[in-house]
């Protein structure tokens, strides 16, 4: 009997621990899931703020599940929040919360993610500068850089004024001007002058919040630059010398950064989405970024991301800067992962920056260290998609702008005219290369419907040629995406695709030699596109792919035609980098180890796994990481 009542006492303690053990695992795993769906939730930056318990308000955009946003608005109201905006366009409301709610917030069942929308400043132009945002000082985000420009980019080297900027692309004859093309430049504005003069479709000043039609202005005088870079007249200089790539294009300006070149992510959207509602209104073809943020989350969740992927599937062509992070500010050597957001958008035109100095002939260009390289963050594209000409570029000033005033050693010989560097440069030529493009389709085929923006892509993709390092070594894919911006062989083949063929058909009516004639030098065409993470040979580009469809995410599963696919598991290494190699996983870009960049290995970005170290990072209880400046 003792024994009896011993082993009964036992089998009830054993199942009363059991009980405890089961509800203590229960509560674990409740703990661990809320965990992980906050990690999944906030950016980098905002999970940081949440680890360190900052109880300060915050300035956030809350994506929500579809139908959804009116009831997140009614709560944050009730709960005493500011409600600033409302995103109809990809469900999101931006608002300022409590920063004890920012956990709660990411654990409630709508919510899909929530993104910092934070003011940042250009790296090195003003110094860090320190500000007031809801009643908290912030520090605002700097980039330790030995440059005087937006963004990490430096002027060394001899100025590029226009024409030489026309000849290296190889459209000097000006048979194509840009004429019914619209460009909508999202940036700091633009300083009318005879450069513009009738061809300022609109101009809209977004910053703080608003949408007011007024009279154009740029106090910061990038915009102005960009403009003048796409489609400036040239009516300022002698012979209209100085003019822009397209000077016949129409341009709508939508102001969204201030005096200083700073702006809300959430002014960039709102940009964004009254570009798309108004694109038949104003005849947008284009939207140009030359400006970005660090990347904080995955493409999917990032709301600045999800609005140029939403304007691109309306059939917009949208152009972004990749970012001048490609040097490690901590040993100053190029690295890699430095692409900004929103140049991680996979369906976006992603441009680098390319140093052509003085010279017309391609052999001597090169991709200054400035200019961000992939993969991105997170989501492990191949980025940038082309790399562009992007230093010392002139077009005209705002003279009345803070650059201009602020640094007149980069006043071109004419004083209307200014020199600026950057992968924004980049962007701009870009867009002003792709309206070109669009004309002579147009011209070729008129009343056909219009190129997409994948086919786009992937005609300045196919048409690139190669640029190399000082050693003759092509740089990787990583660095300069396809390869260089090649207008001359891009119209040329763009003169020969008819619109009008059904899907999977060739749509090519005269087979363009694949080569192009720059300086006396014969370039070879890079025939191919970079898909998501994979590089597709073949004769892709010359028909009618179902992934040039604007309905196609690029870089999403579709069954190719005709294509050799090649590239799912590839190791570069570059003694010129920081790091060893880049090694390229199935998975996604997960972390440094100070050797080497791993793609494909680990959960994600921190503020110490960063290639950069100033994703994550905040100062005195403020998000810093999301907001944009100009690249």
């Amino acid at each position: 009997m003792p024994m009896r009542r011993s082993l009964v006492r036992t089998l009830c303690l054993a199942s009363a621990i059991t009980a405890v053990t089961l509800v203590t695992t229960e509560r674990v795993t409740v703990a661990a899931s809320s965990s992980a769906r906050r990690a999944a939730r906030l950016d980098a930056t905002l999970r940081d703020l949440v680890a360190r318990n900052t109880q300060a308000p915050q300035r956030v955009i809350i994506r929500v599940r579809p139908g959804n946003r009116e009831a997140l608005r009614q709560s944050l109201i009730a709960h005493g929040d500011q409600v600033l905006v409302d995103h109809a366009s990809i469900d999101a409301i931006t608002a300022v919360v409590h920063g004890a709610d920012l956990g709660p917030l990411a654990d409630a069942e709508q919510t899909l993610s929530i993104a910092a929308d934070a003011i940042v400043r250009p790296a090195g132009l003003l110094g860090t500068l320190t500000g007031t945002l809801l009643g908290t000082t912030t520090k605002l985000l700097t980039t330790v850089v030995n440059v005087i420009l937006p963004g990490g980019a430096d002027t060394s080297g001899p100025a590029v004024p226009p024409s030489v900027l026309r000849g290296t692309l190889g459209v000097s004859d000006g048979a194509w001007a840009g004429r019914g093309v619209g460009v909508a430049v999202i940036d700091s504005g633009l300083e009318m002058s005879a450069e513009f003069n009738g061809r300022v479709t609109a101009f809209y000043d977004m910053t703080g919040g608003r949408t007011v039609a007024t009279t154009p202005f740029d106090d910061y005088g990038h915009g102005t630059h960009v403009a003048g870079t796409i489609g400036g007249s040239g009516a300022l200089s002698r012979g209209n010398d100085y003019r822009g790539l397209a000077p016949s294009v129409r341009l709508i300006v939508l102001k969204a950064l201030d005096k200083n070149g700073a702006g809300y992510t959430s002014d960039v959207i709102r940009a964004i989405d009254f570009a798309v509602a108004n694109k038949g209104r104003f005849g947008i073809h284009i939207i140009n970024l030359s400006l970005g943020h660090p990347i904080a989350q995955p493409a999917g969740a990032d709301p600045l991301v999800q609005a140029v992927e939403r304007a691109v599937r309306t059939g917009v062509i949208v152009v972004v800067a990749a970012g001048n992070m490609g040097v490690n500010p901590a040993t100053g050597q190029p690295g890699y992962a430095g692409i900004t957001s929103p140049g991680n958008a996979p369906s976006a035109i992603t441009v680098g920056a390319a140093r052509t100095d003085a010279t017309v002939t391609r052999s001597d260009d090169r991709i200054p260290s400035y200019s961000s390289a992939g993969p991105t963050w997170y989501d492990a594209l191949v980025k940038p998609d082309v790399v562009a000409p992007g230093h010392n570029i002139v077009a005209v000033a705002a003279r009345q702008s803070t650059i201009y005033k602020t640094y007149p050693q980069l006043q071109a010989a004419d004083p209307d005219y200014l020199r600026l560097s950057g992968t924004s440069m980049a962007t701009a030529v870009t867009s002003g290369s792709i309206a070109l493009l669009l004309e002579a389709n147009r011209a070729a085929y008129p009343g056909n419907r219009p190129l997409t923006a994948n086919a786009v892509k992937a005609i300045l993709q196919h048409t690139a040629v190669g640029i190399h390092d000082d050693n003759g070594l092509e740089y990787d894919p990583l660095r300069k995406g396809a390869g260089a911006l090649n207008p001359k062989g891009a119209i040329a083949f763009a003169r020969s695709v008819d619109t009008s063929v059904p899907a999977g058909a060739p749509w090519l009516t005269a087979s363009p030699l694949p080569w192009t004639v720059i300086g006396g030098e014969t370039l070879t065409w890079n025939q191919g596109v970079i898909w998501g993470s994979a590089v597709i040979w073949g004769s892709t580009a010359t028909f009618n792919e179902t992934a040039w469809s604007n309905a196609v995410i690029w870089g999403s599963n579709v069954t190719w035609g005709h294509a050799v696919i090649w590239g799912s598991n590839i190791v570069w290494t570059d003694s010129q980098t920081w790091g060893n190699a880049v090694i390229w996983g199935s998975d996604s870009l997960g972390y440094t180890d100070g050797n080497a960049v791993i793609w494909g290995s680990t959960a994600g970005l921190t503020a110490s796994s960063t290639a950069w170290k100033d994703v994550g990072g905040a100062s005195n209880g403020s998000a810093t990481a999301a907001g944009v400046s100009p690249q």
